[in-house]
């Protein structure tokens, strides 16, 4: 069984689909916010059997969408 960095490496690196567990890996996040996205339907996901899967683009995506520009205000007011 590959180890949580081998895992988080090859989510990074895929165009597989993931399952939550990975997904949540490869954003750095708990398990629990993953599967909140999935069920606010707040990103794609395939459901394959019982299965939640997330393409890895999909993910890209995601992140992509929270993307904040800084301001480009320095050192503050």
């Amino acid at each position: 069984m590959p180890n949580v960095e081998t895992r988080a490496r090859d989510a990074t690196t895929s165009d597989a689909l993931l399952d939550v567990e990975t997904a949540a890996l490869a954003l750095g996040t708990p398990v629990r916010f993953v599967r909140r996205l999935v069920a606010e339907r707040r990103i794609r996901f395939y459901k394959i059997g019982r299965y939640v899967r997330i393409d890895r683009r999909d993910l890209d995506a995601f992140i992509a969408a929270g993307t904040v520009e800084p301001s480009g205000a320095v050192g503050g007011s």
